[in-house]
């Protein structure tokens, strides 16, 4: 339903996105299928809830992954968001991310813990390395949806209710992320530093919520992954808890860039000297 969305600006870059979305999608719906054709053939039964087929849950949970983008299956996810419109973007980063994230929680006991694991941390690790060198701010924003998603899956095994959290909070801050850009219709960061006359109090709480996703403390942000920090802590993983507080750490320098641009420089002289 979403893909007369996605081509509805006729251009060939939102066709090619469009196109790429569709069969990435199709593909895991497919391994999906598959997946549990083989849990029904070696089981008998179609039950998703408790799959006992090591091949069946591992391949369930990697075309779930390909579906809302975790590493090392996200290279589909920056491609599609930059062809698309600010507000069709939204939707994918936020409202696609909801079934395929459903349908890991449900399954999430028949994984592999240290799948899950190593998902999440590639992913939080991934997400902020690909948004270093980047400039257009949907691609920006489909590493950060990376990071965050790696966050969800790692926690997943522990505490789904984490999960669940750091999901809304992921969705209220892109969503106002994405809402500020599609009103200053900026889509390049040096679009970023020409808002501040349009609109000084958006700029300023467009600089909040980058914060946030960025997870500073006392923002909103910073709360999922405090939980999630002290949670992986308790379940004696200090190391993992490490990894992700340090891939967050990198995440953070590209919002810091962007909160940099936006709020303390003034349009031409926008490079960091």
């Amino acid at each position: 339903a979403i893909v007369p969305l996605m081509a509805q600006h006729h251009h060939p870059r939102a066709v090619e996105a469009t196109t790429k979305y569709f069969l990435t999608q199709a593909t895991a719906a497919a391994v999906i299928l598959f997946a549990s054709t083989t849990n029904a053939w070696t089981t008998g039964e179609w039950d998703m809830t408790n799959m006992s087929n090591p091949t069946a849950t591992a391949m369930i949970l990697a075309a779930l992954a390909l579906k809302i983008g975790l590493a090392p299956m996200h290279f589909w996810m920056p491609e599609v968001l930059q062809g698309l419109d600010l507000l069709t973007g939204l939707i994918l980063s936020t409202w696609q991310k909801l079934a395929p994230l459903a349908l890991i929680i449900q399954t999430a006991q028949a994984f592999d813990p240290l799948l899950l694991s190593a998902l999440g941390l590639t992913s939080t690790l991934m997400g902020g390395w690909g948004g270093l060198n980047q400039t257009q701010l949907r691609k920006i924003l489909a590493y950060s949806s990376i990071a965050h998603m790696g966050w969800m899956i790692i926690i997943l095994q522990y505490a789904p209710q984490l999960t669940l959290l750091a999901l809304l909070m992921y969705v209220l801050m892109t969503s106002a992320a994405f809402l500020t850009l599609k009103f200053s219709s900026a889509t390049k960061i040096n679009t970023l530093a020409t808002i501040w006359s349009k609109s000084p109090m958006l700029t300023t709480t467009a600089a909040l919520v980058l914060l946030s996703l960025g997870g500073l403390p006392p923002l909103t942000g910073f709360m999922p992954k405090w939980f999630i920090l002290q949670e992986l802590a308790k379940q004696g993983l200090p190391l993992t808890a490490t990894v992700m507080a340090l891939a967050a750490l990198i995440s953070l320098y590209f919002y810091l860039r962007l909160c940099y641009t936006m709020t303390l420089t003034i349009s031409p002289n926008i490079t960091t000297s």
